[in-house]
């Protein structure tokens, strides 16, 4: 698992990618090595919180929320796409 993948850039890409690595980390057993995973959402988790269009007055209070909301709405959607 020593695979190296580009990060996303923008705020809902990172919380998708952050979604998918998680899920997928939670279906990996802790035997078949996590550590590529884990140290992933690690880095996305970094990406995420410290990304500049959190440094406004409000800053990740005013819009993290909504931001779990759409990723999970769009990663959702694109999960019954593949699925029929």
């Amino acid at each position: 698992m020593s695979e190296t993948v580009p990060l996303p850039q923008g705020p809902p890409a990172l919380q998708r990618a952050w979604l998918r690595t998680y899920a997928e980390l939670a279906k990996t057993p802790a035997a078949a090595g996590t550590t590529v995973l884990r140290r992933r959402l690690i880095t996305l988790s970094g990406r995420l919180h410290t990304h500049g269009y959190w440094s406004g007055p409000a800053g990740w209070r005013a819009g993290g929320v909504e931001l779990r909301r759409a990723a999970r709405s769009t990663s959702a959607t694109a999960e019954r796409k593949a699925l029929t």
